[in-house]
C-alpha cells in the first residue's frame, strides 16, 4: 500500500515511514526538504499519485495565532483538495487530546479548525489525538520557566514515548477508516509538579501495561522515554543545554 506521510522528517513522521517500510508498504516521507509542501501545493499532486493513505503529522513553524491558523487551515485545505483529485481513500491527521477544552490557546483553535475542515470533506478520515511525547518534556520545563521560577499547572500528564505515537498512528494508518476520533495516551498519569522538581519520576510498584500489546517490550520502551526525558531534564535545569517550544519540534512544518 503506497502511504504519503506529510511531515516525514519529523519525530513522529521519521519513525512513521520506517515502520510502514519495515512493514512492507510503500511509504512516502513528504515535506519541504523532498520538494513537497502542504502550504504552498508544490509537489503535493505529484506525491499522491497513487496513495491509499496520506498521514498529516506537520506542524506550523511559527507559534504566533494568525500564522498557525493560517498554516493548519492553508495546508490542510490543499491536502484534502489533492488527495480528492488523487483518489485517496483515508486522510489520517495527528492532533492532541483535549484540543476543544484548550481554545484560549492559538494552536488548539488553529487544531480545532483543522479537525473541522477534515470532518467536513468527502474523504474517510482518522483523527488521532496523542497525549504530550516524553520527548518534550524539558521543553515543556523550559517554556514554562522565567529566571529562577518554573510555573507549572497542577493537572496531569500521561504521556507516550514519541516511538509509541508513531506505532498507533501506523496502525491506525493501514486500517480502515473510522470517520471520527481516536485517543491514545501513555499507561500512566503523573503530575508535572512531581516529575519536573525531582528532575526524574519513578512509581513505586507501577505495572506499565498498554492494553492488547507485549506489555513487557512496550514497558521498557516507555521507560527509557521517561528517564531520557528526565535526564535531559535534569541537564537544562544545571543550564547544559537550551530549549525550544514544547510542540513546536515535534512534527515537521509540511
Amino acid at each position: 500500500m503506497k502511504i504519503v506521510v506529510i511531515g516525514g522528517s519529523g519525530l513522529i513522521g521519521s519513525r512513521l515511514v520506517s515502520k510502514l517500510r519495515e512493514q512492507g508498504h510503500e511509504a512516502v516521507a513528504a515535506s519541504p526538504n523532498s520538494g513537497v509542501n502542504s502550504l504552498t501545493g508544490e509537489g503535493l499532486a505529484e506525491a499522491l499519485k497513487g496513495a491509499s493513505v496520506v498521514v498529516d503529522v506537520t506542524n506550523s513553524p511559527s507559534w504566533e495565532d494568525a500564522a498557525v491558523m493560517k498554516f493548519f487551515e492553508t495546508s490542510t485545505r490543499n491536502l484534502l483538495a489533492y488527495e480528492a483529485a488523487a483518489g485517496v481513500g483515508h486522510h489520517v491527521a495527528l492532533s492532541v487530546v483535549g484540543t476543544e477544552r484548550l481554545l484560549a490557546s492559538g494552536f488548539f483553535r488553529a487544531k480545532m479548525a483543522q479537525e473541522t475542515l477534515i470532518k467536513g470533506s468527502s474523504i474517510p478520515y482518522t483523527i488521532i489525538r496523542a497525549t504530550q511525547f516524553f520527548e518534550f518534556v524539558k521543553g515543556i520545563a523550559d517554556f514554562s520557566t522565567e529566571g529562577n521560577k518554573v510555573r507549572l499547572p497542577t493537572a496531569l500528564i500521561q504521556p507516550m514515548a514519541a516511538d509509541d505515537v508513531a506505532s498507533a498512528v501506523g496502525r491506525i494508518a493501514t486500517g480502515s477508516p473510522v470517520n471520527g476520533t481516536v485517543e491514545v495516551g501513555g499507561p500512566e498519569k503523573f503530575g508535572r509538579t512531581q516529575g519536573f522538581a525531582r528532575g526524574c519520576y519513578r512509581p513505586e510498584g507501577a505495572l506499565l501495561r498498554y492494553r492488547g500489546e507485549r506489555e513487557d517490550a512496550r514497558s521498557r520502551r516507555w521507560r527509557s522515554a521517561r528517564r531520557d526525558a528526565f535526564r535531559n531534564l535534569a541537564h537544562s535545569v544545571r543550564g547544559e543545554s537550551g530549549g525550544g517550544h514544547p510542540l513546536m519540534d515535534a512534527t515537521d512544518s509540511g
